[in-house]
């Protein structure tokens, strides 16, 4: 079986790699739409067309399933898409739910892009899961294009997410959920900035587990 996995760069990257381990009998192919990154930045309008270009390429290699591993795609397209194509299509979640179910006796700190954070999809998921109100939503944009340019612990980023952290006392928070694949590259740097307590929480093995459900 031929599986793809679709994202504007190389976020999407580290939920291939989970595939890849629990699905080893199976191919892969990787399309990062890096002629567009960052995703997170543009309009819905925008990002759908470059998400129907992309389904329209990848179908054309005959792929049995396409794995949506990018946070925004998922946000803005996969709804249209899986009315358009018959294959199982899986998107990312930002895992608030996740994180919430685990440690959700104190605040939940989710961070995205801001297309996703704007989203009506994010917006449903808040109102069907953060029944207490303990999620904050924070965007930061800049991360997928560090992400990119493969610069994952240097003075800036250390600056730009210092300063996005500054606002919010730790004390209150269990956990951050990392809502976009490229955010996984900054935990080393985050966890350097961040209270010990706080905990990490993302969509890749709860994504892995339901394309496998759906092959």
């Amino acid at each position: 079986m031929k599986i793809a996995f679709f994202d504007s760069g190389i976020g999407g990257l580290s939920v291939l790699h989970h595939a890849m381990r629990v699905l080893p009998n199976e191919s892969f192919v990787f399309f990062a739409d890096e002629d567009h990154v960052p995703y997170g930045t543009k309009t819905r309008e925008e990002v759908m067309g470059f998400v129907d270009e992309a389904f329209g390429f990848l179908t054309g290699l005959g792929v049995d399933a396409i794995v949506v591993a990018c946070n925004t795609a998922t946000s803005v397209a996969v709804q249209e898409m899986r009315s358009r194509y018959d294959i199982p299509i899986i998107g990312m979640e930002p895992a608030a739910k996740r994180a919430l179910d685990l440690y959700g006796n104190r605040r939940v700190l989710v961070t995205a892009t801001p297309i996703t954070v704007k989203g009506r999809k994010l917006r449903l998921l808040m109102e069907n899961v953060d029944k207490h109100k303990l999620v904050d939503l924070l965007p930061l944009p800049r991360l997928v294009e560090f992400a990119e340019k493969q610069e994952f612990d240097s003075e800036a980023v250390r600056e730009y997410l210092a300063h996005a952290f500054s606002s919010y006392d730790f004390s209150e928070y269990s956990s951050l959920v990392l809502g976009c694949t490229h955010f996984n590259y900054f935990k080393d740097v985050m966890r350097s900035l961040l209270p010990e307590h706080v905990k990490f929480v993302d969509g890749n093995e709860g994504t892995v587990k339901e394309l496998i459900r759906r092959l």
